[in-house]
């Protein structure tokens, strides 16, 4: 395939007003970047109009920039995905802080180990959590009304909630709890919960 002339296109974000894009900018630039795009919000914010400006302004053969892995993803899954439908499109991506370059065999590699870690992380806590339940469950500490929860089960709840890999039907049904009851749990208890 027959890229344009390759440009590396430069990403920062901060988190608030008081924080500055400078050092990012400064180490973007010494990187090579000739295009910069930027966004001042929070990492749970969805809305990110400079990295949607970004994403649709890089081309195959061009190469994404950030200063920082988390400058570019919220959690490790939606990095990664953010990664791979880069690689999908075929733009390379790099992060200065990690030293990360997808667009090295080495830096492709690195990636595919992340990714792979990432994966089994996530289904050892699925593996333990459901565990944890049918040990519960065989002690008699699950059931009935589902107002009689206690709170490690109501913690249980949220954290599951909060691993984007879990559906809200695989939920409930684990816990064995309606929607309703999964969602008054997640309102009931004063803890902020990643989007």
């Amino acid at each position: 395939m027959k890229y344009h002339n390759s440009m590396l296109v430069g990403y920062s974000r901060v988190s608030t007003q008081d924080q500055h894009l400078e050092l990012q900018r400064d180490a973007l630039e010494k990187a090579g970047c000739e295009k910069f795009f930027s966004d001042i919000a929070s990492d749970a914010k969805t809305e990110r109009d400079g990295l949607e400006q970004a994403l649709e302004f890089v081309r195959p053969g061009d190469t994404l920039v950030v200063w920082k892995l988390d400058r570019l993803g919220r959690s490790l899954k939606n990095l990664i995905e953010k990664i791979n439908a880069l690689q999908a499109r075929g733009i390379g991506f790099k992060s200065l802080q990690e030293s990360i370059d997808t667009t090295t065999a080495n830096g492709v590699l690195f990636f595919h180990i992340f990714g792979a870690i990432a994966q089994f992380e996530r289904e050892l806590i699925r593996e333990r959590t459901l565990a944890g339940l049918a040990s519960a469950r065989a002690r008699g500490r699950l059931g009935g009304r589902p107002q009689a929860l206690d709170e490690k089960t109501r913690a249980l709840a949220i954290s599951l909630y909060n691993d984007e890999s879990n559906q809200v039907q695989d939920i409930c049904a684990t816990l064995r709890i309606s929607r309703s009851t999964l969602y008054r749990y997640l309102d009931a208890v004063p803890v902020v919960l990643s989007t």
